[in-house]
């Protein structure tokens, strides 16, 4: 593939590892990079527990290998990296790109036995402030390249772990264009979403869309108690869809249901569970949320959305300060504040149509020059040449 500026990989095995091929960001971008390596003529393999991706890599060029990697256990961390280091010897494996704590240890541990380049991928603002918690969360500072998917989380690697800046480098993450791109949704995909969530577009209500696992810090609850905040006049002209995996968090979806019982707001909101096309989800709604109480590393959500010429309110934090542009392309509210999401939803809802498609497109123009899969995968592909001296 000359047309891209990408190293010659020919000849090199790269492997990555990462806990499992959920449909999270990591793991996305895991897909995304076995496919560079696989179209720069390497090999790429993934170390993981499998999961809803699994087709996706293969498609992509990557080969799986199953391995627990999961596991915080010291004695499963230990035999897993007894076991890497063995497949980096029989698998002649040049680089390792770990993208999570557990395996990263054990990737860490494989690669100073067997002096391999590692590279690391800080995808989250890790919690913790306790001695161990923050030696736990050190291992993705380790890298002899450490990849940040944000300038908030490239500051936070360098003030926390005070790793030395020539060391790290920013990379935000891709959206897939050909994925999120308006005109490539079909109108029967957003149709099928209608009726999954009786949706009757006729009603002329506003559908916001909040996509996101359910828990707690993606801010559901926050979403309803912003909406519950609206004159009952208000109200009636909206509809908003929580979408995503409860993931087993039956008690948290129970408390959701209660909020929605208390406030009244029983045929304003809706609870959807895990959505696979989310470029339909975001084509049928008129604004999107993504009210996290806790710093986003990057904000995938914010950056589909604005890729779907959606406008956009995000809490105004991490790395989604970096995606919407305040006033342009959405609007950024307190974190955490329920009064300030009100402010925001209340914002964006008065304003005619012709403003809102304006703040989309907007939107639209500015994630395609910054946050491409493309731009994503030339940088990773740098890091990687600059490792192996190609």
């Amino acid at each position: 593939m000359a047309h891209h500026p990408w190293p010659n990989l020919m000849g090199k095995t790269l492997l990555q590892i990462i806990p499992d091929l959920a449909a999270g960001g990591a793991e996305r971008t895991t897909v995304e990079m076995a496919e560079a390596i696989t179209n720069a003529g390497g090999r790429a393999l993934v170390i993981s527990q499998g999961g809803r991706l699994e087709r996706q890599l293969a498609n992509a060029g990557g080969e799986l290998i199953t391995m627990k990697v999961a596991s915080k256990n010291p004695l499963r961390i230990r035999a897993n990296a007894e076991a890497m280091a063995k497949l980096i010897a029989t698998q002649s494996i040049d680089l390792v790109h770990a993208r999570s704590r557990a395996p990263a240890w054990s990737a860490y541990r494989a690669t100073q036995q067997t002096q391999t380049p590692f590279v690391t991928t800080y995808h989250g603002a890790y919690s913790g402030v306790s001695g161990p918690k923050r030696r736990y969360n050190s291992v993705m500072a380790k890298g002899d390249l450490v990849i940040a998917n944000s300038d908030w989380t490239a500051a936070h690697i360098i003030g926390v772990h005070g790793t030395d800046p020539d060391t790290v480098v920013t990379i935000p993450r891709g959206v897939d264009f050909d994925l999120f791109d308006p005109a490539r949704v079909a109108a029967e995909r957003i149709d099928r979403l209608r009726q999954a969530w009786e949706i009757d577009p006729s009603d002329g209500r506003l559908t916001l869309l909040l996509p996101g696992r359910l828990t707690s810090w993606k801010g559901q609850h926050l979403a309803i108690d912003a909406l519950a905040a609206l004159s009952g006049e208000e109200r009636v002209g909206l509809r908003l869809i929580l979408a995503g995996d409860a993931q087993g968090r039956a008690k948290y979806v129970a408390e959701l249901e209660n909020s929605i019982i208390t406030n009244g707001l029983g045929g304003v909101v809706s609870i959807v569970g895990h959505c696979s096309d989310m470029p339909a989800a975001c084509a049928l709604a008129d604004i999107i949320l993504a009210p996290s109480t806790r710093p986003e590393a990057f904000g995938r959500v914010a950056a589909e959305a604005s890729a779907m010429a959606k406008p956009v309110i995000v809490a105004d934090h991490g790395g989604q300060r970096e995606i919407v542009i305040e006033g342009q392309t959405g609007t950024r509210a307190d974190p955490g504040s329920a009064p300030s999401l009100t402010a925001c939803i209340r914002t964006l809802v008065n304003l005619p149509q012709s403003a809102r498609t304006a703040m989309g497109n907007a939107g639209q123009i500015h994630v395609r020059q910054r946050f491409s899969k493309k731009q994503l995968q030339t940088s990773t592909l740098a890091v990687y040449a600059r490792l192996l001296n190609i």
